[in-house]
């Protein structure tokens, strides 16, 4: 390899301990000491001898601390942006989207006075603008209020308030009105074209971004290298068709893809791939080879210009896949050399790989993409399974139709929009390409079905570490003309990643899921070890039900057995999708309140519980379950209360769950009767609580103050379609949590929400999105 790719390397992982926040910079030479052991082992494996260039390389691990250095002072210089951006006080941001009173907006949140470069990225909830104001619209500057958030990448603002628009920014409001143009064309499909065309993913629903992750596929979710590479060639093959000459279409369409990744907003994955392109073309035309691990070297560092640039999924996933594709590349070669030189060797295994290494045509084309998807799945199993906790085995056969799809769909979707502008053309060329979008969502469904298709696994940082290093290893010895020793250290420390991780099992914390299954309710509780309780399994239709839709692929698709169901009341807003869900996962355990109604999801599902074997148990106060070291306690109702009801509602098992210093409370449909029963029963003190989950979809008659004062929660999550006819959450209760400043985070908004607890602290993630409860 270059030394230049030993330099980026070494500087990439000093990049990284640094902004990832897991080495602190008092540590920063014990790191230098264990880099210089491990390269000193390395070395010996080798032998001692070591030339100029191999003095060189040990000199390049001094990288390490400077790239920890720069990545911790860019790190805390965030936080410090972060923790004065959430403080009261006048604040600007810089639209990127349109504001709604009922979406997510993005922008660029600064302080434009006593600190003019703190600038972060913001997403705004429930925006309005001031009653006098002109509407700010994409590519505004505009001062706002709200209540404040920082999270892992920014800030999120609650309730905000816009104030006039002061100036506008010309290139956002132009990529703002592009998305437009998108939503305008692709209707239902805009949000899978706004990633591939303009990086914009966070429209993607998060089941479909999991479907994808489980076919081998998220990488094609998102303008990458790849997609960047297929316009260039685009570009290049109608150039060559209309006879301009090389001379002159090399640098056209560097230029246009300069611009095209300018429009995006220069993401790392597109400044990765624009920056080896141009590399290699200006190489080409001086007439000057350069090696590919340069090419990929200088395309991996440049977007360092911002170093935390290296946390970010789409540059490791564009980096890590370059890497592995290189990688191949040379593999391939040297398998072909040898397979020639043996290619007359006897039957059995060896001569099986003779041949195939010699193959070429359609047969060598498959042989040659199945091996390169082996290797990038390899090289990219520690980001996926640490992002998304699973590694698709069925990736580099998925990947072969994807990339075909892909190939034919950019260009194709790239065309739609430049002719938007022409009446009907737009839309002509947008209603062809929904075949190849249905095709590539149906390849993502199949290959995500296949039995063995997807492997979860328990990230822990021993596994990020253990992958990590086998990534490096295979990338290492398929560069090697004589890899064999760093082949057997990528296979022992795989082995030591994910034996590990399969034994233990769930991610060591507890983790409430409140799924978005529209218009009713369904909660998942998953243990430290991976055990599930469900709580509930949203509403039923004609032709299908929540259960089936979200709650069973859910949870399937992150593994573990169900330990316990409980239907909170007998309403097919949550018992609708049960019988389902008892059918397909078996829980062992069932509560409910035993308020027989007429529903019909209620009824399928008792006999769901006959068939399958299921243990009914009525909930009775005071009844608990211990779970690995999760404690569930049911505090109501009793069986007086329940005989005395006519509404289903007023019939709803609450249940505490406490884990290490935090508690949790789930309320089903409780409302008014039910919640100062509970109080008269249990008493204040035994139903304060951290995260509260809102009852009755946040209508008026549930969450009364004095039920709010007593529960006291730091957070609140309530389930609730989007514009959904009841009018929920009411406008009073909203406004209860507001005034009681309690975050109300809603799945009509959210989508699928999660809150963690490792025992001391609290974390909420939803929409791919991270931050600290705080409070109390």
């Amino acid at each position: 390899m270059p030394l230049l790719i030993h330099a980026v390397w070494w500087w990439l992982v000093g990049l990284y301990l640094g902004a990832s926040g897991g080495v602190p910079l008092s540590m920063m030479w014990w790191v230098v000491v264990a880099v210089g052991v491990v390269a000193t082992l390395l070395r010996i494996g080798g032998g001692w001898a070591v030339p100029p260039a191999g003095a060189s390389r040990f000199a390049a691990v001094g990288l390490v601390p400077a790239g920890l250095l720069v990545a911790s002072s860019a790190l805390q210089e965030r936080e410090a942006c972060k923790a004065l951006l959430s403080r009261p006080g006048e604040r600007w941001v810089l639209l990127h989207d349109t504001p709604s009173p009922r979406s997510t907006v993005r922008g660029e949140v600064r302080e434009r006075r006593s600190a003019p470069r703190c600038r972060v990225i913001g997403w705004f909830r429930g925006t309005a603008s001031n009653a006098d104001a002109v509407i700010a619209r994409a590519g505004s500057l505009t001062s706002f209020t709200g209540t404040t958030l920082p999270t892992m990448r920014g800030v999120r603002v609650d309730q905000a308030v816009l104030g006039p628009p002061l100036q506008v920014d010309r290139l956002v409001a132009w990529r703002a009105a592009i998305g437009e143009t998108i939503d305008t064309l692709f209707r239902l499909r805009a949000p899978l074209v706004r990633a591939l065309l303009i990086a914009d993913q966070d429209g993607i629903a998060p089941e479909i971004r999991d479907l994808y992750a489980d076919a081998g596929l998220v990488h094609m979710l998102s303008v990458s290298g790849m997609h960047v590479a297929i316009i260039a060639s685009a570009i290049l093959a109608v150039g060559g068709l209309l006879r301009i000459p090389h001379t002159m279409l090399a640098p056209a369409s560097l230029v246009l893809v300069t611009w095209y990744v300018a429009l995006l907003g220069f993401p790392a994955p597109a400044v990765r791939s624009g920056v080896m392109l141009g590399v290699m073309a200006i190489a080409t035309q001086m007439q000057r080879p350069v090696h590919e691990w340069t090419a990929l070297a200088l395309g991996a560092v440049i977007p360092t210009l911002d170093p935390l640039v290296v946390v970010d999924l789409g540059w490791q996933l564009s980096v890590g896949g370059m890497a592995a594709l290189v990688a191949a590349r040379g593999l391939r070669r040297r398998w072909r050399a040898h397979a020639q030189r043996h290619r007359h060797a006897g039957p059995g295994a060896a001569a099986l790989m003779s041949w195939l290494g010699t193959r070429r045509g359609v047969t060598g084309w498959f042989v040659q993409e199945i091996f390169t998807g082996i290797v990038a799945t390899l090289v990219t199993a520690p980001i996926i399974a640490w992002t998304f906790g699973r590694i698709s085995l069925i990736a580099p056969l998925s990947n072969l139709p994807g990339g075909a799809i892909i190939t034919l769909l950019q260009p194709a979707l790239f065309l739609a929009l430049l002719v938007a502008p022409i009446p009907g053309a737009g839309a002509f060329v947008a209603d062809a390409t929904q075949p190849l979008m249905a095709l590539l969502d149906a390849l993502a469904g199949a290959a995500a079905n296949v039995p063995g298709a997807v492997l979860p696994v328990a990230p822990s940082l021993l596994t990020v570490l253990g992958s990590g290093v086998a990534a490096a290893c295979v990338v290492r010895g398929a560069a090697a003309a004589r890899g064999m020793r760093w082949w057997i250290g990528a296979v022992a420390a795989l082995v030591v990643a994910f034996w590990t991780s399969l034994l233990r099992g769930g991610s060591g914390e507890f983790e409430m899921h409140v799924l978005d299954v529209g218009q009713g309710d369904a909660v998942a509780l998953r243990t430290p070890r991976g055990r599930w309780v469900l709580v509930d399994a949203g509403p039923r239709w004609q032709g299908g039900d929540a259960g089936r839709r979200v709650v069973v692929p859910y949870v399937r698709r992150r593994g573990g057995d169900v330990a316990l169901f409980v239907l909170s009341h007998a309403h097919d807003d949550h018992s609708g999708g049960a019988a389902t869900v008892v059918r397909a996962l078996a829980p062992r355990l069932w509560w409910e309140p035993a308020f027989i109604t007429t529903s019909q999801g209620y009824r399928d599902a008792l006999a769901a519980v006959a068939d399958v074997g299921t243990r009914w148990q009525r909930a009775r106060p005071g009844e608990t379950l211990t779970l690995d070291g999760v404690r569930f306690t049911v505090l109501a109702p009793d069986s007086m209360w329940t005989t005395r009801q006519t509404d289903a509602n007023e019939t709803s098992v609450m249940v505490r769950v406490e884990y290490g210093q935090h508690r949790f409370l789930l309320t089903g449909d409780a409302e008014q009767e039910e919640e100062t029963w509970v109080r008269q029963r249990w008493g204040d003190a035994a139903l304060r609580v951290d995260v509260l989950k809102v009852g009755h979809h946040g209508s008026r008659t549930s969450s009364t103050p004095h039920f709010l004062e007593a529960v006291s929660p730091r957070l609140a999550v309530v389930s609730l379609g989007t514009g959904n006819r009841y009018g929920h959450p009411a406008p009073e209760t909203v406004e209860l949590f507001l005034k009681h400043r309690i975050p109300l985070i809603r799945t009509d908004l959210e989508g699928s929400i999660i809150v963690r607890s490792d025992g001391r602290r609290l974390e909420v993630e939803s929409r791919g999105e991270r931050w600290p409860v705080v409070g109390h």
